[in-house]
C-alpha cells in the first residue's frame, strides 16, 4: 500500500508540473461583436468528405462572426413540459398521407402523421389503429 501511495503522489507531482507548462502558454480568448474566428473540427463529428479515414477532411471551418442578433427577429418558443425520463411528448397536428402496404398475408393500415414541433419533411409513418385510439381528432378532420 506504501508503494501505491509513493506512486500515486508521483503522478500527481507530475500532473500538476505539465499543468503549470501548459497554463504558461494558454492565453484566455475573449471575442467582441463583428470579431472573426476559425471553429476547429472534430475529425469524428465533423464533414467526412473523403471516406472514412477523413485524411482530407477539414481541419478547421470559418470564417465566422459573432453578432448580437435583432429582437425583433426572434421567434417566441413554446414551453416545453419534461416528464421524469427528461422527455417530451410530441403531439400530433395533422395526418398528411394514408398508405396500405400488402404484407404476405395482411395488410397494415399507415398514416403519415406531422408533428408539432417538426417540419413536413420529418413526419413519421405510424400504425393508424393506434393513432385513431390515442388522437381520434386527426380523423374526423379527413
Amino acid at each position: 500500500m506504501e508503494k501505491v501511495k509513493i506512486i500515486q503522489k508521483r503522478l500527481k507531482a507530475t500532473q500538476s508540473r505539465q499543468k503549470s507548462y501548459a497554463d504558461i502558454r494558454r492565453r484566455k480568448l475573449e471575442f467582441q461583436v463583428d470579431d472573426w474566428v476559425f471553429l476547429r473540427v472534430s475529425p469524428m463529428k465533423g464533414v467526412m468528405q473523403f471516406g472514412k479515414k477523413g485524411k482530407l477532411s477539414p481541419r478547421y471551418v470559418g470564417l465566422y462572426r459573432k453578432v448580437v442578433g435583432d429582437p425583433s427577429t426572434i421567434v417566441p418558443i413554446k414551453a416545453i413540459e419534461v416528464n421524469g425520463e427528461l422527455s417530451y411528448e410530441e403531439i400530433p397536428v395533422a395526418i398528411l398521407d394514408r398508405q396500405v402496404p400488402k404484407l404476405r398475408n395482411k395488410e397494415v393500415a399507415l398514416v403519415k402523421v406531422l408533428w408539432q414541433s417538426q417540419q413536413v419533411e420529418e413526419a413519421t409513418c405510424e400504425a393508424e389503429s393506434e393513432k385513431e385510439e390515442k388522437y381520434p381528432h386527426l380523423f374526423e378532420q379527413v
